[in-house]
């Protein structure tokens, strides 16, 4: 006993290998140097975030002194400033009670002037707490790769607090969202100078136990992505209070508010577009944040603890496959409507569910991908369903459309009431019958039959339908067909008429290709039209149906098509289709007779062809 095979379930296959593909996505997007396109738009859905989330009052301790266009124009100078007129910025921020200077120039090489690197280092000396940065530099030659520590020099080592890398993290599409927690060379750490803006700034141990996760600091575990603090933005270019160094410099700054930089945060850098320290950042890639104000919001976030907190990759995972699961059960519905408003519902609840945690909770959830798998994991089965269908709904016209007319297959397939298809109608039936066929049949093989029969009723049928009939059935080398139902004509009866003649064309040419063929091409065709009111429905049962028409007048056809028998002739009509069709056929009185069924006459008419037509295209006697 063979067991059944089961269905092959598409949708389900359509679900597991989106699962399967976004989760190779999401593993990916772990290796270091791979970047795909969906973690891209991930970073766009948080700056999404951010933005909504809208600015918050950044801290007032924070102030920036800014070298500015408005600086460079006002002293006349190029880049680098001379160190001593630094050194008199520093003084001034001194002079207005700075509690931390954080100072955002290179002091790598030096100045012209000796003495002036001495005043800036003395300067700063001066500063209840100062800071500025340091670099390391990798670099690959054939192979092999070396560090080269930068760091500022030897008068300002004596006199900074505290030194820092600088280093800031542009993610794949260019935009700065994080800064480098730090930096090993020669197995020493050195943290970002945030960290040691803030530790000076809030009189705390320096930070602690780096990984790539996280590092402690001010008694907590700052989270980190990939060795990478995300920075929480204040808000835009300009959120800061910012003061031109000019202005600093020449004290008109603390003459407008000698409070300015009393116990603050004072960063010295570069604003102007021409130092080229400049980055898009996530409340805009359009207008550009200053390398100094970044810092600034990464110090802010520091001292605040307002830390942002990625969820970690396994919940990207889960949550993709508990969107699938929701997926699945969505898509189950027979109900398109509430499939989509369900799938609606779910996308915007989710959405509304992230932007509710990363307010409150400053948590990002992994937005894009459990979206794009509980979109897809509907639209895919939703669209295979749809496609399927409509597939089954081919297979099915094509099919029924070899034995009932086109017309008919989109109604069936359209109807909501299959019982509406059954009326009364007056319409015109079409028999006719292969004259000889039996005795024709026992000449040949089944197969030789088969091989005549079948090209024969495409023909006829194909005739039947360019004139708008549907073929009710075959009986043997038989055709019964009408006119009139399912679409409706008043000229039901013409139409019959055109096909009956068309028919004998048609029948004319499969006979020549016969002949040439040298196959047996000695017989003819009957044909019998009567019009009249008939029933036209669906008949049969559970297993089989047909849609047919029944009554005298479907009978009478049948009758009137024995009688090309008797008369020899092609095509005869009833009274009631001669009625019809008298002014656009030649027709002649056959003979008044009594049919079987019938207690009274009626008329039966030789159709001879179309009126003024050409003898050669007129009916003739099979009797010659």
């Amino acid at each position: 006993m063979t067991k059944e095979k089961k269905p092959f379930n598409l949708r389900l296959v359509l679900l597991l290998s989106t699962v399967a593909i976004l989760l190779v996505i999401q593993v990916a997007a772990l290796i270091p140097g791979i970047t795909t396109p969906i973690e891209l738009i991930e970073y766009s859905a948080r700056d999404v975030l951010i933005r909504l989330r809208g600015a918050q009052e950044p801290s007032a301790d924070i102030v920036i002194v800014a070298i500015d266009d408005d600086s460079f124009n006002w002293t006349g100078y190029q880049w680098p400033w001379p160190r001593s007129y630094l050194a008199e910025i520093v003084d001034q921020v001194n002079a207005g009670g700075g509690k931390v200077v954080g100072v955002d120039i290179f002091l790598f090489e030096p100045d012209n002037e000796p003495a002036n690197d001495q005043a800036f280092a003395d300067a700063l000396g001066q500063t209840p707490s100062a800071v500025s940065v340091l670099q390391i530099f990798e670099n690959s030659v054939e192979g092999f790769t070396t560090s080269t520590l930068l760091q500022p020099l030897p008068p300002y080592q004596k006199t900074l607090d505290g030194i820092g890398v600088t280093a800031f993290t542009r993610d794949e599409d260019a935009i700065v969202r994080s800064v480098q927690a730090y930096d090993i060379y020669n197995d020493e750490i050195y943290y970002h100078w945030a960290f040691e803006i803030a530790r000076l700034y809030l009189g705390v141990d320096a930070p602690s136990n780096p990984t790539n996760t996280s590092v402690q600091f001010n008694g907590q575990a700052i989270p980190l992505r990939g060795g990478q603090v995300l920075v929480n933005f204040a808000g835009p270019s300009g959120t800061y209070p910012t003061y031109s160094a000019a202005y600093v410099h020449d004290g008109i700054t603390l003459e407008e508010n000698p409070d300015a930089f009393r116990n603050k945060i004072v960063l010295i850098g570069a604003t102007t577009v021409t130092l080229q320290d400049i980055y898009p950042t996530p409340f805009s890639a359009q207008v550009p944040t200053a390398g100094v104000e970044i810092v600034a919001s990464a110090i802010d976030t520091l001292i605040s603890g307002r830390y942002l907190t990625e969820a970690p990759p396994w919940m990207a995972l889960a949550f993709t496959i508990l969107a699938a699961i929701i997926a699945a059960l969505i898509s189950r519905s027979k109900r398109p409507t509430f499939t989509v408003v369900m799938l609606i519902t779910m996308m915007l609840s989710y959405a509304i569910a992230g932007v509710i945690f990363f307010i409150r909770e400053r948590y990002i959830l992994p937005i894009i991908m459990p979206q794009i798998m509980l979109f897809l994991g509907v639209v895919l089965p939703t669209l295979e369903q749809a496609v399927s269908q409509e597939l089954e709904k081919r297979r099915v016209r094509n099919l029924f459309s070899r034995f009932i007319s086109p017309e008919m297959v989109d109604q069936m397939m359209a109807t909501q009431d299959i019982n509406s298809l059954n009326k009364r109608a007056d319409v015109s039936i079409l028999f006719s019958d292969i004259r000889g066929f039996t005795t024709l049949s026992e000449k040949l093989s089944p197969e030789d039959v088969v091989a005549l029969l079948n090209p024969y009723l495409e023909a006829m049928s194909n005739v039947i339908y360019k004139h708008g009939g549907t073929v009710d059935k075959y009986e043997g080398d038989a055709i019964i067909a009408f006119f009139g139902e399912p679409v409706q004509f008043k000229d039901h009866a013409v139409r019959a008429l055109r096909a009956s003649l068309d028919m004998r064309k048609a029948l004319d040419e499969l006979k020549n290709q016969w002949q040439k063929e040298g196959r047996s091409n000695q017989i003819e065709m009957g044909i019998g039209i009567n019009s009249g009111e008939v029933f036209v429905g669906l008949l049969g049962s559970a297993q089989r149906i047909n849609y047919t028409v029944i009554g005298d007048n479907a009978n009478l056809a049948s009758r009137l098509q024995d009688l090309t028998k008797t008369y020899a002739w092609p095509v005869l009509i009833s009274e009631s289709t001669y009625q019809q069709v008298k002014d656009e056929f030649d027709t002649e009185l056959a003979d008044s007779v009594i049919v079987k069924g019938k207690t009274k006459s009626v008329n039966v008419y030789k159709v001879i062809g179309r009126k003024g037509s050409p003898k050669s295209e007129q009916l003739q006697s099979w009797q010659k």
